[in-house]
């Protein structure tokens, strides 16, 4: 039935929402992007979603919400802050309420674009403890949103239970383990691709790369 349908894919031109993506137009019958320019540390990252979502001819829209890096300074939008992740601590790129207000928002182009399915690359197996990155924290919003607009939405989540290993299995399984490895942007210093291999983000995207790759050979 979901073939049918229209879906929005919050997306970021990372790793994980690129799959989403690869995902949603496989899923469902129309599928458009939503990026949002909340003063990241790299523009970069906004013009990449913008290229592989022209390049899949995914209908793109970028949002303006810059009042959340006025709220929410973190080492994602300030380059005096640095990137540290202290046990027992939320990592300091942790922006508070930005998956609220993105899948708030993305509910709201959603509806007036007459699409009741919003597709969201959060996960809890690998969410370094973002609360809004929780299974719990998507099923609550998603009732939230049917009550406050009154409208059908459904909260797709692929990723949720899969740890970085299974998300590139996922992309292979798509025919997209290339691409997402070649045109995506997961790095926090702003390098597409494999990225700088040094911070967080690269880290663990690379160990599950390396997981999968080796996995993959072992049943060639």
């Amino acid at each position: 039935m979901l073939k049918n349908e229209k879906a929005v894919v919050v997306f970021s031109g990372g790793q994980d929402s690129t799959t989403c993506l690869f995902w949603a137009l496989r899923t469902f019958a129309e599928v458009q992007a939503v990026t949002f320019d909340y003063g990241q540390r790299h523009k970069l990252e906004i013009d990449c979603a913008r290229e592989i979502a022209a390049e899949l001819g995914v209908k793109h829209t970028v949002l303006d919400m810059s009042l959340l890096n006025q709220l929410a300074p973190n080492a994602l939008t300030r380059d005096d802050i640095d990137i540290t992740h202290e046990e027992g601590e939320l990592p300091s790129t942790f922006v508070e309420g930005r998956n609220l207000l993105f899948l708030s928002f993305a509910a709201i182009l959603a509806k007036t674009s007459g699409a009741r399915h919003i597709v969201t690359g959060v996960c809890e197996t690998d969410f370094s403890g973002y609360p809004d990155c929780r299974d719990t924290f998507v099923k609550s919003l998603d009732v939230t949103l049917n009550l406050a607009m009154d409208y059908p939405f459904v909260i797709h989540t692929p990723l949720m239970w899969l740890d970085k290993a299974e998300t590139w299995a996922l992309a292979d399984q798509l025919d997209a383990f290339d691409f997402v490895r070649e045109r995506t942007l997961t790095c926090y210093n702003g390098v597409i691709g494999d990225g700088c291999g040094e911070c967080p983000a690269c880290q663990l995207r690379r160990a599950g790369l390396d997981k999968y790759v080796g996995e993959r050979q072992a049943t060639v």
